[in-house]
């Protein structure tokens, strides 16, 4: 164990060619593999990853660039990947770099010190699409969850609590301000608040994760699991 480097942390099938499969791993890439070349995976077709910048290394970015999770879009013609920080939209033809990435919590970059002393950093959040590619869920702390618009000059973000009791109480986004994704808005972020409160005005609780989360592949419904309950929201 003293001489692993790299874990894989998530592999999926291509939803329609069988013999393609892509897994993630703990240094941030995801590989996609073709079984029809061989069925050991030891080499892969294609290397998707984003490099840092020079001069902007921490001890974390290694750390919160480990994918906890990987989606292939409906068509699959796109990979949905989750780390620590963010969400990143691949297209599978395109191995230079994501084509759009989401900053799902952002507000806790300052505290990634907190958050490793305190083993928070290596929550493993899923990630999930809706079927028709357009938009894109995570999970986060508070049993908060984010969706996002992935389509064509789409900037909306709607966050929202797994919670029996839900207010119409808008989180704002600390880059610019939350906006509906249609009728989604009726569960809106809400409830009371146990915890403080950062600059940004999120407010965050991190003894409440919400890690696992699916959207049906026809229908707009996402289905998410937060402590021993199971919440379902429609529109």
């Amino acid at each position: 164990m003293e001489d692993l480097t790299e874990v894989i942390t998530s592999a999926e099938f291509h939803p329609s060619h069988c013999n393609t499969l892509a897994y993630s791993s703990s240094k941030g890439s995801i590989r996609l593999v073709d079984l029809r070349q061989s069925a050991l995976c030891d080499t892969h077709s294609k290397l998707f990853e984003q490099h840092e910048a020079p001069g902007s290394r921490s001890f974390f970015t290694e750390i919160i660039a480990s994918i906890s999770d990987i989606k292939f879009s409906m068509d699959g013609r796109h990979i949905l990947s989750r780390d620590y920080m963010t969400l990143k939209l691949w297209d599978v033809n395109m191995d230079s770099g994501p084509v759009a990435t989401f900053q799902v919590h952002e507000y806790l970059r300052p505290k990634l010190c907190d958050l490793y002393e305190n083993d928070s950093i290596f929550d493993k959040f899923e990630c999930c699409q809706s079927g028709d590619g357009l938009r894109v869920a995570t999970g986060s702390y508070s049993n908060i969850f984010r969706v996002f618009n992935c389509g064509a000059g789409g900037s909306e973000v709607t966050t929202l609590e797994a919670t029996r009791n839900p207010t119409r109480r808008q989180i704002q986004n600390p880059a610019r301000p939350a906006r509906s994704l249609g009728s989604l808005t009726r569960v809106v972020r809400r409830g009371p608040e146990n915890t403080g409160i950062d600059a940004n005005g999120n407010s965050y609780d991190l003894s409440t994760k919400l890690l696992h989360l699916a959207w049906h592949p026809s229908e707009n419904l996402i289905a998410c699991a937060a402590a021993n309950s199971l919440y379902m929201y429609y529109a």
